[in-house]
């Protein structure tokens, strides 16, 4: 037996607005459990935060359905036997080890309370069939529905980024690690795809944010919630997920789109565009401490741009150029041509009908099934 995480996200920067604080809310999140096990603990992480965060009671229990749970196995999560606990700016911990029964291929809800003011500044925006969450008004960790009237849905996980199961041996965890392209579909499809098959035994563990960068991160607050530059997130990001034995990396496209120039955007200089041997270097730089890890690697090649708002040629031969790097490297354990499948075959810069969400940098549902087939045949080899 050992302890294997079967749920996960990035912990990235909410973004800065003037309602960045909330205060007597309940944040609800059903979460669909690749295998099971006889006991959990949770991970809760402040990273980026910057003042202490207090979370009130936390439950665990059965889900019904998305708003709902069963009270009769709700179980309180304790830390160091308390129910509440604080967690200072910048700090991650993990709760105590609870006795519960998870269901292989059962959905679970964690629900945490925040009775007063709270920075809600550690958090990460995640969408697909498989990523909802739910906020309500008043403490609700042992109310069995969500009241309709007082609760909304959300697509912003805060604090909660980690569900562990202590599990038989043979199970495990994949890592997908990116930008904003892995924090929507494909991985929740990929996670179906293995959860489908009877004899796989994975669970898929998304470490994604939105506008993330491998060299690059914004001081300014209209950008912040961008995300870190992968030297200050992608350690910690694989060091923390249990049982994992394998990760998929695609990114650096925004490395290459971002920069626009001072006299168009001011946060944005053209010196912030490397060269595609710094992304190369900043990729190994990946690469090695997934060997540190004992975690295979997997790179995913950069998608389609043409018709982005930022495109311009230069960008296009960046991108071809780190493409080819990826394909032709022998640091990794594998690659994933996820532009071979996506591109139109007419037109290898665009992306191939169907597989465009229509801003020509973002993949349609369509797209980010194929995508996670590719993943998935890769997996299985």
């Amino acid at each position: 037996m050992k302890w294997v995480t079967v749920w996960g996200n990035a912990t990235s920067i909410a973004e800065h607005r003037p309602e960045t604080y909330a205060k007597n809310i309940t944040l609800r999140y059903p979460v669909r459990c690749a295998f099971g096990g006889e006991k959990i603990r949770l991970h809760f992480s402040n990273f980026c935060g910057t003042e202490p965060i207090t979370l009130n009671r936390v439950t665990v229990a059965s889900a019904s359905s998305d708003r709902e749970i069963d009270l009769k196995d709700a179980a309180i999560v304790t830390f160091n036997g308390s129910q509440s606990v604080t967690i200072p700016a910048g700090e991650e911990l993990f709760s105590d080890e609870i006795n519960f029964f998870v269901k292989p291929k059962g959905t679970i809800s964690i629900s945490f309370y925040l009775k007063d003011f709270t920075l809600m500044r550690s958090g990460v925006i995640i969408t697909g069939p498989l990523s909802k969450g739910f906020f309500s008004v008043g403490d609700q960790t042992f109310t069995e529905v969500l009241p309709l009237d007082y609760t909304r849905t959300t697509s912003t996980f805060y604090f909660l980024t980690g569900v562990d199961v202590y599990t038989e041996d043979k199970n495990r965890a994949v890592i997908c690690y990116g930008d904003s392209i892995t924090s929507q579909s494909w991985p929740d499809y990929l996670a179906i795809a293995c959860m489908e098959d009877p004899y796989n035994n994975t669970a898929i563990i998304r470490r994604a944010a939105s506008g993330t960068r491998v060299l690059r991160e914004y001081s300014c607050i209209t950008y912040e919630s961008y995300g870190l530059c992968g030297k200050h997130r992608f350690e910690r990001e694989i060091s923390t997920v249990s049982g994992a034995d394998t990760v998929i990396i695609q990114q650096g496209i925004n490395d290459i789109i971002h920069p626009v120039g001072t006299e168009v955007n001011p946060f944005r200089p053209m010196s912030d565009l490397p060269t595609v041997e710094e992304l190369e270097e900043g990729i190994a730089y990946y690469l090695n401490l997934a060997k540190k890890y004992n975690l295979k690697s997997y790179l995913g090649t950069l998608l389609p741009i043409y018709g982005w708002r930022t495109y311009a040629p230069f960008r296009e031969d960046m991108k071809n150029a780190f493409n080819e790097w990826i394909k032709t490297q022998t640091l990794s354990y594998g690659v994933i041509d996820f532009e071979g499948y996506l591109c139109d075959q007419d037109n290898i810069c665009a992306f191939g009908p169907g597989c465009d969400s229509g801003d020509h940098l973002h993949p349609s549902e369509k797209a980010y099934k194929i995508m996670a087939k590719a993943a998935y045949e890769k997996l299985k080899e």
